[in-house]
């Protein structure tokens, strides 16, 4: 990365050392801002397995946050398998248009995902880590942000971006609400150690099968042969009862059979669908569990919450480095929470789908399961889950559009929607003539702003008109003299007399044919939040 100059300003606060505000302290660092993380707890209770599904964009970040490790230490797998009772009803792949060496989604322990963090956090100096630090109340004005501790201790900083889980006491003391719901029926889950040959590499989702009647079950591999499994169970379900019985025994094993096993964790949880009415109170960014809750059918959790970290991460560090109008901060509500609305809507519809509302609904879910044997149309409406994905920020005020190349909606799912501006770039091999030690296209995209032109564009004439229009870092390479295998080109569908505006979490600003200084010039300020 280029190294900025030496930021001389406040520090940012980020409350809460989870996953989220792990991942938003060490970006802000990696621009060189310094940051005091706060947390509640005395120490890390690392417990359960908690979030465990992360999505390769979100790997992408990590690796960029200086944890590549996550990736790699990851139990890859490719294949999403539904049943309806004994039968198979459909199997998809992840597809990728960019060709991309990390895996589309890896399981990992959270507790295993947060230990890797914490050592990059031990290692970068910009970072201050405060435990046994609750937040007890939050004043901020004009100039800057002061949170009163518990502990008595005060903290002053410029911003403060709130990643404090589920249970956030601070979305009251800034005003906000959290309007949504909650579902009756409980999802018990269990860790299991076992050997099952031949399940290391999937995901299983049953509907109604035998050893679960009329609900579902969700099996997913996990490092060190170790299996998570969700049962929607009814409400008033008691596990300490089925443990003492022995029920819970004879549940484990209707799934694996007669072999050794050791629950290495269980627990029950009721979901939640909540989103927050504002996604930044003044100087205080939400992101995560904090701002929005959905089901885990489909891994949107953590994989949202961290592209809120990334979001809010560029954009305080654009702000704060004066490259940036303190109105880009504005952007991170317009575009993080349209991505919630988005999750809540592709969550809700899987869980009414898992769980019908009533006895009509029921039936129809039968129906439609008993059809889908045979039936292609009646599988393609089965709903067991979206995967995550990466939001398209086509509508957001950063975005330029291109008429030429329209957002196509929702893509199918497993695929990526073909890139448009607003659409996260692909991840392709790549050279870079500067830096042989690169070798995907992910690697340069966060070192400020990146434009790729296409042939017949001056590469010389594009970095003068970006240095006449921002102050942010800014880079200008030709495809042609990165792309020697004609995968980026292809990707993207780049044609010539072409600009690509990328913007520093790799989202697509503009493209702009028959690019002129003018278009160039308002594309860029644009993308920074400023129109001057």
């Amino acid at each position: 990365m280029r190294t900025p100059s030496r930021y001389r300003g406040s520090p940012v606060v980020v409350i809460g050392n989870g996953p989220v505000g792990q991942t938003a302290a060490l970006l802000l660092a990696r621009w060189g801002i310094p940051v005091v993380l706060l947390d509640q707890r005395p120490a890390r209770d690392a417990v359960g397995s908690k979030a465990i599904c992360q999505q390769r964009d979100v790997l992408d970040v990590w690796a960029a946050a200086g944890a590549p490790e996550i990736a790699a230490e990851g139990l890859t797998w490719t294949t999403a398998r539904t049943f309806y009772r004994d039968r198979e009803l459909f199997a998809w792949s992840f597809v990728d248009p960019g060709s991309s060496p990390l895996p589309a989604f890896v399981n990992i322990s959270q507790s295993r995902t947060e230990q890797l963090l914490d050592e990059r956090i031990a290692a970068q100096p910009l970072i201050d880590v405060r435990w046994d630090h609750e937040v007890t109340s939050i004043d901020q004005d004009g100039d800057g942000v002061t949170l009163t501790c518990a502990n008595q201790v005060r903290v002053q900083a410029s911003y403060a971006v709130a990643a404090t889980g589920a249970r956030c006491v601070l979305r009251d003391l800034l005003g906000v609400s959290f309007d949504g719901s909650s579902f009756d029926d409980l999802f018990l889950i269990c860790d299991i150690r076992a050997d099952l040959p031949g399940w290391e590499s999937e995901r299983r989702f049953y509907f109604d099968p035998s050893w679960n009647p009329g609900r579902q079950v969700l099996i997913h591999p996990c490092p060190g042969s170790t299996y998570r499994i969700d049962w929607q169970v009814p409400a008033g379900y008691d596990l300490a009862e089925e443990e003492r019985s022995g029920a819970l025994d004879a549940r484990i094993r209707k799934i694996i059979g007669d072999r050794p096993y050791e629950i290495v964790w269980k627990t029950v949880y009721r979901f939640h669908a909540r989103l927050v009415d504002r996604m930044r109170a003044g100087r205080v960014l939400l992101a995560g569990d904090c701002a929005h809750l959905v089901a885990p059918f489909g891994a949107r959790g953590l994989n949202s919450g961290v592209l809120d970290a990334e979001n809010a991460a560029w954009k305080l560090a654009f702000v704060l480095r004066g490259w940036a109008p303190e109105s880009l901060l504005d952007t991170y509500h317009d575009e993080r929470h349209a991505a919630a609305l988005e999750n809540l809507d592709v969550t809700s519809a899987t869980m009414r789908f898992l769980v019908p509302p009533d006895d009509a609904a029921r039936r129809a879910r039968h129906e439609l399961l008993q059809a889908a044997a045979t039936n292609a149309d009646a599988r393609s409406k089965v709903n067991s889950g979206r995967l995550a994905e990466p939001f398209w920020y086509v509508d957001s005020p950063l975005t330029t559009a291109d008429p030429s190349r329209p957002f196509m909606g929702r893509p199918e799912r497993g695929k990526s929607p073909a890139t448009c501006p607003g659409v996260l770039i692909p991840d392709v091999p790549i050279h870079d003539p500067d830096r042989p030690e690169v070798t995907r296209l992910r690697e340069i995209v966060r070192d400020g702003v990146l434009a790729l032109t296409t042939d017949g564009v001056s590469t010389t004439e594009v970095t003068l008109a970006l240095k006449n229009a921002i102050d942010a870092p800014s880079r200008v390479l030709s495809i042609e003299a990165i792309d020697s295998s004609g995968t980026l080109t292809t990707a993207l569908g780049a044609r010539p007399g072409e600009v690509w505006l990328i913007r520093p979490d790799g989202h697509v600003a503009a493209t702009i044919p028959d690019p002129t200084a003018a278009t160039i010039t308002a594309a860029a300020r644009r993308s920074l939040g400023s129109q001057r």
